[in-house]
């Protein structure tokens, strides 16, 4: 479904607003004075401010709502908060299964809740389908959605669709002192566009700060799952694709296959398929010369279908120290792209024979551009009695490759 056009009904808006504030300076400059000049200019800062789209001053009375509203729903959830392990780094980071206790007594609520966890599905979706398939219809209305984050804190997002723009009156609360709640900001912002697709993605970009007014371009663009995923699809994304992505290895985006594997970024793979095994981020010694040979060959051998003399002969190798050159991903050997910060969804297992099932994924990506499948790929992998994989191909589907930035190996190739 494509981006809902406000444009044509904007600028009809606009036009009035403008004729208006031309009416007002005629009549100021021929019979008004004092009070009445006071309050034409006092419109035409409203109109100005109203135009750019953020930074929209918030009624008290609105905003007063949703600071309650938040600390309310904070205090609900302060039991669950406080029996959480929450580590000691100061930083607090609940884990997943706490903020699903969380939703599950908001959900109570009758309102869409999310998380902030990967894959995270809405409860009571239904209510912020129901608002958006409305404002598609251009009729006017609005609902909360709340979003439990990370550090057990939730922003409270209220989408307002008047009939021809829609608004977001957003709140974020934290756990402060005590463990009492503690209000963040209160912003309300204009939509610049939106789009729910058919997938079940709402996309927005809210209206943000541009040149020259900054000198560095930001982003308001955001993301939100409506339509919930299968539960094998959400558990088979987190276990086989979450952790890849796709920037610092090409695996989700290249084509390959067990006859044509020499174009994959073994060196830059390493480091995801060790974290996939060990759950923990893979640590180099740089007093090393690289990653000793064998380690290196057991671990891309278990996930992937190579043998270790193909690993030598298509990997950056040291055959003097019998090691694999590793760089950590940095300024120098990667440069940043929109599709880089796709997230890998899957959205449809199907069994292709040979004990192997074919993934599709989609590229989701929020940053910039609102897209629910920048490239749409069929990953096929081997599931294995003991529960463990190993990826025997991908194919991008849709000639979507024309869509994928150029890779830039993280070790450059010595042939």
């Amino acid at each position: 479904m494509e981006i809902i056009d406000m444009s044509t009904k904007r600028k009809l808006k606009k036009m009035v607003s403008v004729l208006f504030i031309l009416g007002c300076f005629f009549i100021g400059n021929t019979k008004c004075k004092g009070a009445d000049l006071e309050y034409i200019s006092q419109e035409t800062a409203n109109y100005a401010v109203q135009e750019r789209g953020y930074d929209l001053p918030v009624d008290e009375v609105v905003k007063e709502e949703a600071i309650e509203d938040c600390k309310n729903v904070m205090n609900q959830m302060k039991a669950i908060y406080q029996k959480a392990d929450k580590g000691t780094s100061s930083n607090v980071v609940v884990s997943e299964t706490v903020m699903e206790e969380m939703q599950e007594v908001l959900k109570e609520k009758n309102v869409p809740v999310i998380t902030s966890a990967p894959y995270s599905n809405m409860a009571n979706y239904s209510k912020m389908e129901e608002f958006l398939f409305r404002a598609e219809q251009d009729l006017p209305g609005d609902i909360v959605l709340y979003r439990i984050n990370r550090d057990g804190g939730i922003e409270r997002l209220k989408f307002n669709y008047d009939g021809t723009d829609m608004y977001l009156l957003a709140a974020k609360a934290v756990w402060g002192m005590n463990d009492n709640p503690s209000i963040v900001y209160v912003s309300y912002t204009r939509i610049e566009e939106w789009k729910y697709t058919e997938k079940g993605w709402f996309g927005y970009t809210l209206c943000v700060p541009k040149y020259p007014e900054v000198s560095e371009a930001v982003d308001g663009s955001s993301m939100i799952r409506i339509k919930p995923l299968s539960d094998e699809c959400r558990e088979v994304s987190k276990r086989c694709v979450y952790l890849l992505g796709y920037q610092g290895n090409n695996l989700l985006c290249s084509d390959w296959d067990r006859s044509d594997m020499e174009g994959l970024d073994y060196n830059g793979l390493y480091e995801y398929l060790y974290r996939m095994k060990y759950g923990e981020r893979y640590e180099f010694s740089g007093n090393s010369s690289g990653i000793p040979a064998e380690e290196f060959e057991n671990l891309i051998m278990e996930f992937l279908p190579i043998t270790a003399e193909q690993i030598k002969k298509w990997a950056v190798f040291d055959s003097e120290h019998q090691t694999y050159d590793w760089e950590r991903l940095g300024c120098l050997n990667y440069s940043p792209t929109y599709f880089g910060t796709s997230l890998p969804e899957v959205v449809e297992i199907r069994d292709s024979g040979e004990g192997n099932n074919v993934l599709v994924v989609d590229a989701v990506c929020d940053t910039f551009i609102c897209n629910d499948a920048v490239i749409t790929s069929e990953l096929t992998v081997k599931f294995n009695d003991d529960k463990s994989f190993k990826y025997m191909g991908n194919k991008i589907l849709n000639n979507g490759t024309k869509e994928v930035p150029k890779y830039q190996y993280r070790i450059k190739r010595k042939n």
